[in-house]
């Protein structure tokens, strides 16, 4: 397969990106990125991009492909809502509707959240299940992944501070809720490994859980 991943800076792109590198099956990876990964790799190879609403600059680099890994995202903490949708809505829409016509196989897994809900309360919810909603109608191999707590693995670590405080006051508990609540906790390796079983040969859902995903 040949893969693109938009977010390979952030956590779960971070893990996502190792496990694409690591599987023999994957012949080369283009991440669509604002800045370097760091990352270096016979397979790898980056675009970089100022504007995730236009992709039109980099149309002619993503032709060819067989799935799309969209982890690109922020925490809503202290964004309204315009500026939450343009990142969480706007930017894979543009994504999406720019790979559509190239190729009519290709799969794409929108990386959303557990909680996700049109009818929610929370801004994020709903505008998540939103662009969930949109990626499954342009997409017949169209995904919506949903991880709860995901435990950072590898050496994987989030652009967001509180969350590495919140984990490194939580890890000591990790296996303990591994044990009692395994439905609710996945791994940045799992969650890419999930992602990759999914494009070789979908899935009987499309909206996948943390379950699922295990």
């Amino acid at each position: 397969m040949r893969v693109i991943v938009f977010g390979a800076t952030g956590m779960v792109g971070q893990g996502v990106l190792r496990e694409c590198l690591l599987a023999p099956d994957v012949t080369e990876v283009l991440v669509v990125t604002r800045n370097p990964t760091g990352v270096e790799h016979p397979k790898l190879r980056e675009v970089m991009l100022d504007d995730f609403a236009d992709l039109s600059p980099i149309a002619g680099e993503l032709t060819g492909y067989d799935a799309c890994f969209y982890c690109l995202g922020v925490s809503s903490v202290g964004m309204d809502e315009a500026a939450y949708t343009r990142v969480s809505y706007d930017f894979p829409m543009a994504a999406a509707r720019l790979l559509a016509p190239l190729g009519e196989d290709l799969t794409f897994v929108y990386v959303s959240g557990e909680g996700t809900d049109a009818d929610s309360r929370l801004m994020w919810s709903r505008v998540k299940a939103r662009t969930e909603r949109e990626i499954m109608a342009t997409f017949r191999n169209g995904f919506a992944f949903r991880p709860g707590f995901i435990q950072p693995t590898h050496g994987v670590r989030s652009k967001t501070g509180w969350y590495n405080t919140a984990y490194t006051v939580i890890a000591p508990l990790v296996p303990l809720i591994r044990r009692v609540a395994p439905r609710y906790i996945t791994t940045t390796d799992e969650l890419g490994r999930a992602m990759l079983r999914a494009a070789r040969g979908g899935y009987a859902k499309r909206i996948v859980t943390t379950a699922d995903m295990r």
